[in-house]
């Protein structure tokens, strides 16, 4: 809900991406447009009774429009929203508030089957990228499971994927070419189609990084705290996931220069430092649940003065919010990916990881954010 001095405040700054208004002839066609962008966005706030340009021109006395904003949401948005609507008095003019929310059933359309989003100040139909950004979120359709084109079994290391199912007693090298395909699409490390899943490749990929080039992390290393400052160290790491986390594990902890004092025969640090599970589950979340439908966009594993950043491409899921994260509230954008890492003892599904992070860091003292920025989920460790 809104008080009057931060209603004051929205008008005053302007439209723009979670801001929106309206006058009170506004078409309902029009008004359901902006609650479908909104909703499929991070939600915003539509003022009634306001021009474009910020003037306040009010709502006309007598006319009821909270029942109809409310109709306009239940019938003229699928599936419906529930929106808040209030109503306040600025300078004598009537305005109303509508507070669309960050929507939970994502992606929502217009009755004319338009898949809308908030881009700046406007309203725009998402590209088919960002439709299926959309799709990921609501938890119908995951990335991980689709094939790789051009790929086939022979982009496997099948070494590893032999050793993989030795853990279950089964003996891969031993099986018919027709069963080694076949254990592999029951697994989903191959498609019906005989290309590589997305999850497949990124576990057992020979060439990963060929095939799915913003599957890595980069790595830089600042003298300073901001990203303009000397950089130290930059490295790219890339090949299957289990490489990643060991390799920054390593990359991290070689990074994480601390004081030093010698203690009889031996160089001890002086400085406080996070356990290694800590920087290893971090990598490991920041490489399993990240979107790798958005091209173009690695992991970044960021090192300053007085912090350390995992940015991983891609929002959470439309259910899950950063309080949820810290309690162990567990998701997984990338199913596939989960089951693989999970038997490969780098995760689980208790949704224990995230909570142990912030455990850690706030015995030490130290503090630890989870947020989102723009498409990125970021973790922020105090160094």
């Amino acid at each position: 809900m809104l008080t009057l001095g931060e209603l004051r405040e929205v008008v005053a700054n302007g439209e723009n991406s979670a801001v929106e208004f309206k006058t009170a002839t506004v078409h309902r066609d029009a008004l359901a447009r902006e609650m479908v962008a909104f909703a499929n966005m991070q939600g915003g706030v539509i003022v009634l009774g306001v021009q474009d340009d910020g003037v306040c021109e009010g709502l006309p006395e007598g006319e009821q429009f909270e029942a109809w904003v409310m109709n306009l949401a239940r019938n003229n948005v699928i599936p419906a929203i529930a929106v808040e609507y209030q109503e306040f008095l600025i300078d004598g003019k009537r305005l109303g508030v509508i507070l669309v929310p960050r929507g939970r059933d994502k992606p929502y359309q217009t009755l004319d089957s338009k898949y809308l989003i908030r881009v700046g100040s406007t309203n725009r139909a998402a590209t088919q990228p960002e439709l299926l950004r959309l799709f990921q979120a609501a938890g119908t359709f995951h990335f991980d499971a689709t094939p790789v084109a051009g790929t086939d079994i022979h982009d496997l290391n099948l070494s590893k994927v032999a050793a993989y199912f030795e853990r279950y007693g089964l003996v891969f090298e031993d099986e018919s070419e027709a069963d080694k395909v076949a254990i592999l699409t029951n697994s989903e490390i191959l498609a019906t189609n005989g290309e590589a899943t997305v999850g497949g490749l990124l576990v057992f990929g020979l060439t990963v990084e060929r095939n799915l080039p913003q599957a890595g992390i980069t790595f830089a290393h600042f003298a300073g705290v901001e990203m303009g400052d000397e950089l130290l160290d930059r490295q790219s790491i890339v090949g299957p996931l289990d490489y990643q986390i060991d390799t920054g594990l390593a990359v991290i902890k070689n990074n994480w220069r601390l004081p030093t004092i010698i203690a009889g025969t031996q160089r001890e640090p002086t400085g406080f430092v996070y356990s290694d599970k800590v920087f290893r589950e971090l990598l490991t979340n920041a490489v399993i649940h990240r979107n790798y439908a958005i091209h173009g966009s690695q992991v970044r594993v960021l090192m300053f003065d007085d912090r350390l950043e995992f940015r991983s491409p891609g929002r959470l899921p439309n259910t899950i919010t950063i309080e949820k994260l810290k309690v162990g509230v567990s998701y997984a954008v990338n199913p596939i990916l989960v089951k693989f890492m999970e038997n490969l003892r780098y995760t689980d599904r208790l949704g224990r990881g995230l909570p142990m992070v912030y455990r850690e860091a706030r015995q030490a003292g130290k503090a630890v954010e989870f947020k989102e920025v723009g498409e990125e989920f970021w973790v922020v460790l105090e160094r």
